[in-house]
């Protein structure tokens, strides 16, 4: 049996069955192949069919050992206990290795976030230019803030997905999953403005957020632009997309929005995702008590 013939069918069907993004993909490929080298060290290449969740275990501490962090790991595990699903429903294995193989266990990280106050200063007038990459990078803010989306959600978001109408954005987010989410009519000006100024730059795309020649554009490019922009107004250790999507959900939870209803905006698959952000609306409601209660020392 020809375990890299069957990582590459396990990530053909991924990619064309479950719809799973480009970033997804690397990701898996990356994890299998890792784990075929991990084999290939102790046993003959190629052979899986002598994997048991003694293998497993022994390449889990393996990574530990190289300083992976446990939630990385998780992903790892993740992806092998998918892959060996799909060897059993494809009958090349008659026994699943990943049965008595746990995840381990990971403290709970508080998703970052900027204040309220500091996003309305990248908001200012004058933070930003008047030409196509400085409008760009404006809108790139403007509309993870606006909606939550994710960086991937983004990358692929066309302009013929936006409802100017009706103000709301149409996301193909994780497993193809199709939502609608809407955005503050304020963004409208900002993603009119971006568009013309895009026209008479000469620069035709059908994706909304590209580079000058027109191509769609990537995480890292994405992820300049808010580490730019967050690093100027906060002191947070990570400006990351996801600190603006974390700061959308956390302010709109802040302001009273129904947890469920956010849930379904975020695009999580279930409310235990989503119940995070409860947290740092509790940490909101102390730091208020300390400044507000005489007492408040005793907290």
């Amino acid at each position: 049996m020809d375990f890299r013939k069957d990582i590459s069918e396990f990530i053909a069907e991924q990619a064309t069955q479950k719809r799973r993004s480009e970033h997804t993909i690397v990701a898996y490929s990356i994890d299998l192949n890792q784990f075929l080298e991990f084999i290939e060290s102790d046993s003959p290449p190629n052979d899986y069919t002598k994997v048991n969740s003694q293998i497993v275990r022994a390449w889990i501490v393996s990574l530990s050992e190289k300083k992976i962090a446990n939630k990385s790991i998780n992903r790892k595990i993740a992806v092998l206990r998918s892959f060996f699903k799909f060897l059993l429903k494809e009958k090349k294995i008659i026994k699943d290795p990943m049965l008595k193989v746990i995840a381990l266990k990971t403290p709970q990280v508080l998703p970052q976030y900027a204040r309220e106050s500091e996003m309305n200063a990248i908001q200012e007038e004058g933070l930003f230019g008047d030409d196509f990459e400085a409008k760009r990078d404006h809108l790139v803010i403007e509309i993870i803030y606006g909606t939550g989306i994710r960086l991937s959600e983004l990358i692929h978001l066309k302009v013929s997905d936006i409802d100017f109408y009706q103000n709301f954005i149409k996301v193909i987010g994780k497993g193809n999953k199709q939502r609608i989410v809407p955005f503050p009519k304020e963004l409208t000006s900002f993603i009119e403005n971006y568009i013309e100024t895009k026209k008479q730059s000469s620069i035709f795309s059908d994706y909304l957020i590209c580079t000058l020649k027109g191509e769609k554009a990537y995480p890292m490019l994405i992820q300049r632009i808010t580490n730019k922009h967050l690093s100027a107004v906060t002191s947070l250790a990570k400006t990351s997309p996801h600190v603006l999507r974390h700061s959308y959900a956390t302010h709109l939870l802040n302001n009273g929005a129904d947890l469920n209803a956010i849930k379904e905006l975020l695009g999580h698959s279930s409310l235990a995702a989503t119940q995070v952000y409860t947290h740092n609306s509790i940490e909101k409601i102390k730091e208020n008590y300390k400044l507000a209660h005489p007492k408040a020392q005793k907290i």
